[in-house]
């Protein structure tokens, strides 16, 4: 073999191996993603059996149930659907109803949401884009009129309080 097959066989060699890497990361990137789905994309959508998924909405006032031990079932909906959720574990402590919330788990047969893990926003202002894209109204306020109350023994955000001046 002269020195430019040499070459060629190693540039060869390389990008092959490459490609080999490359596909080998694609493959184990494609099993490890997860969608994001509001309540009205979950039921308009058929989500593969046993798929993975990530659940974003407001937790219905009145829906929370708790049962025995650390089971807990209550209701996400995005203002134009709703989904049951059952979960069991520590709910975190911004957790409560009106809250807007992501979950990660699977859609049962029954058509209830199993929740892996529930997290609750961590202020104010903060929303998945696609659930936060779905609840605005036309003059950019919150469209949930369900959802708007105050919910008792919550503080006011700093730009709710009087001024001390």
């Amino acid at each position: 073999m002269t020195k430019r097959q040499q070459r060629m066989t190693a540039v060869a060699a390389l990008v092959l191996g490459i490609g080999v890497a490359a596909a080998l990361a694609f493959t184990a990137f494609r099993k490890n993603m997860m969608y994001f789905y509001t309540p009205t994309d979950l039921v308009a959508q058929a989500v593969p059996a046993g798929a993975k998924i990530r659940l974003g909405g407001l937790v219905v006032a009145g829906t929370l149930q708790r049962g025995e031990g650390l089971d807990v079932r209550f209701t996400v909906a995005d203002c134009e659907q709703s989904v049951p959720v059952r979960y069991s574990g520590i709910l975190p402590d911004l957790f409560r109803e009106g809250q807007g919330i992501v979950a990660t788990g699977r859609v049962g047969p029954d058509g209830v949401f199993m929740a892996d893990e529930v997290l609750a926003k961590h202020d104010e202002n903060y929303m998945p884009p696609e659930l936060a894209e779905k609840l605005v109204a036309a003059d950019g306020r919150h469209s949930c009129a369900e959802f708007s109350r105050p919910v008792m023994g919550r503080r006011p955000a700093i730009a709710d309080r009087p001024s001390q001046s």
